[in-house]
């Protein structure tokens, strides 16, 4: 058989050298992927794209002054992409804006992401900072003081420049694996060292792990108003959870999900992940269907991605995973739950060696999204990360450059370097707001 594509683009207009290898990259990849898709018959639904958010690429397209129309149109024919998710970007930028209205106008603020790099077990699954916290108080005292210390000299510095806070997002790790009294030293430290903490849109904290979660450490979120929480059941088949090392049970989850409602937690989301080992169309309906019972105000829709130094990928041929076909399935199955239950669409990103080359959808009933989440994802303001294996992103509010700087993963590492670190992070600051 033989098999022909070409693909023109101008090139003449772009002034800067990067910018026009990155339009030649695509035409190339443009023709690759044509002749692939003429040879296996499969369609890559988003096309050329391999970055993370492709929704960023839409949001820039729109604010250069391009019609939706010439917008999707380029998405279409320079990129690929099909309408189907054409049409799912879309629909999540006009629900970014609804929701956050002056979306490209809140670099003069920032996000604070805080690390706790501590976890019951490590999932198979996960590479982000997770350490076993059984047997390491020593480790994570000495954590905490340094993580405190960070938050004081952030705090001082942006009330010192009078720069306000859009939002502050617990994550890690599970930030509620560390005891009910070091949650509360926590965030009182947060509403004396940040300023107007009253006046943050919105406080998340990544309650993940059921088996962390009890009355004590809800009571400390609700004394703080802190009502914005995950619980996180990723599947409820057990045999799963127990393949993927999350040592909890699926009533656990349940329990401690109506425990959180009773004690008037209003803002509840819930993690499923698409393609779990051992997991098909008939495992993830029977998830959906138990989540139905619950009704959480958002829902977060990973498709399970090989990450390089997950304990699944070292040991892959333990893990048997679905076809492309039935991960597709799920996808739709997600999709058809989401809109039949009154959830939209609001964030969306993608990951290297994701199955089904697809992606990572958050739902949410209208009025319950994360605005974090859209923060870190869309890139119109600077988050600046404390903890441990926290990342910051510093967005030049003029140029909107963007420059990124990594706290350590390793407790030990950051418990000798905090400081180090810290004074970089206020260079880096320095630097935007000075």
């Amino acid at each position: 058989n033989k098999y022909e594509a070409d693909h023109e683009k101008d090139v003449s207009g772009y002034l800067e050298e990067k910018d026009r290898f990155k339009q030649i990259k695509y035409t190339v990849f443009h023709v690759y992927l044509t002749l692939l898709q003429q040879y296996t018959g499969l369609i890559q639904q988003w096309g050329v794209l391999t970055g993370i958010r492709p929704v960023k690429l839409l949001h820039q397209k729109l604010r250069s002054g391009l019609s939706k129309e010439e917008a999707h149109r380029q998405l279409r024919d320079d990129y690929l992409v099909t309408e189907e998710k054409i049409e799912l970007m879309q629909e999540i930028v006009d629900r970014q804006l609804t929701v956050v209205p002056d979306l490209y106008d809140l670099a003069h603020e920032v996000s604070i992401y805080i690390g706790i790099p501590f976890c019951p077990t490590k999932c198979a699954y996960c590479t982000f900072p997770a350490y076993a916290i059984g047997g390491r108080q020593g480790s994570v005292d000495a954590f905490l003081a340094g993580l405190h210390y960070e938050m004081r000299e952030v705090g001082r510095f942006l009330k010192e420049r009078g720069i306000n806070i859009t939002t502050i997002y617990y994550g890690g790790g599970t930030p509620t694996s560390i005891t009910a009294e070091e949650m509360d030293r926590l965030y009182a430290e947060m509403y004396q060292s940040f300023p107007n903490v009253e006046r943050v849109r919105e406080i998340t904290v990544e309650a993940g792990r059921p088996d962390t979660i009890t009355p004590e450490k809800l009571n400390v979120l609700k004394k703080w108003n802190i009502d914005r929480i995950s619980i996180n059941p990723q599947s409820y088949i057990q045999e799963t959870l127990k393949a993927i090392g999350r040592h909890h049970t699926v009533d656990e989850t349940i329990e401690k999900f109506h425990l959180a409602r009773e004690m008037g937690m209003n803002n509840i989301n819930m993690d499923l992940i698409i393609g779990l080992p051992g997991e098909g169309t008939k495992e993830f309906s029977y998830t959906l269907a138990q989540t139905e019972k619950l009704m959480p105000e958002s829902l977060t829709v990973h498709t399970l991605s090989f990450k390089r130094a997950s304990e699944m990928t070292k040991n892959k041929a333990k893990y048997k995973v679905a076809d492309r076909d039935e991960i597709s399935e799920m996808m739709k199955a997600a999709q058809e739950w989401t809109k039949r239950h009154g959830y939209v669409p609001y964030y969306l990103y993608r990951q290297k060696n994701i199955l089904g080359n697809l992606e990572n959808v958050g739902y949410a009933l209208p009025g319950k999204e994360s605005i974090y989440n859209i923060m870190i994802m869309e890139e119109q303001q600077s988050i600046i990360g404390l903890g441990c294996g926290a990342s910051s992103k510093f967005v030049d509010p003029k140029t909107r450059k963007i420059t990124r700087f990594a706290n350590p993963k390793e407790p030990k590492v950051y418990n000798e370097n905090f400081v180090h670190y810290t004074n970089e992070k206020l260079k880096m600051l320095e630097t935007l707001f000075g």
